[in-house]
């Protein structure tokens, strides 16, 4: 288990079909969750999913707290989201700036309009089922990595392309300023097994 390389928009296994996770105990599935650990915290991320580091199953992590990138309040704890599935949308939609890992080395940022919360529904590493409804960074986080499962890069949801930034403008001007901290604020977390 250890980082491994985040791989970049335009590689084919970005966009291929992710496939279900059968086998709770098999144990490269703890070397998965453990890779995608790694790699998330070693490259500063807040959430990853297998397909950024060319493993095409369906699971992600999610992790946000404060990063080089992300100045937020309230953090979350690590979280493995394995077959999941959203169950619902909010119909209330906030932009928030989103950067992506697989998007030339994180260094790029532009504003995507999402709803601003959801309800997931997914297995732990453990095989147990759970239903998470959340807002703020967490809920856009799973949004973010949910799409990586169909394929989809924020790039493609980019609410007004006139807006992308580089990584030291989204941190000089816009990741402290108090409507992204209200917006990132997560305000509700509540998760129950199913």
């Amino acid at each position: 288990m250890s980082a491994r390389r985040v791989i970049q928009i335009g590689d084919p296994r970005l966009k291929n079909k992710n496939k279900s996770i059968v086998d709770f105990v098999d144990k490269r599935l703890g070397f998965l969750i453990a890779d995608l650990k790694d790699t998330m915290n070693k490259t500063g991320l807040v959430g990853i999913a297998a397909p950024q580091i060319g493993r095409n199953f369906c699971i992600f992590v999610t992790h946000p707290r404060n990063t080089g990138t992300r100045n937020i309040g309230k953090e979350d704890v690590f979280r493995v989201y394995i077959n999941p599935q959203i169950t619902h949308f909010s119909p209330e939609k906030t932009i928030i700036y989103e950067g992506c890992g697989s998007v030339a080395k994180g260094q790029l940022f532009g504003p995507v309009k999402r709803p601003r919360e959801i309800t997931i529904e997914a297995f732990n590493e453990k095989g147990e089922k759970f239903e998470l409804t959340t807002d703020g960074l967490l809920a856009r986080v799973i949004q973010h990595e949910y799409d990586h499962m169909t394929g989809i890069e924020f790039t493609e949801k980019i609410f007004d392309y006139k807006k992308i930034t580089s990584r030291s403008t989204y941190i000089a001007n816009i990741r402290d300023a108090a409507e992204t901290k209200k917006l990132l604020e997560i305000t509700k977390i509540e998760y129950k097994n199913c």
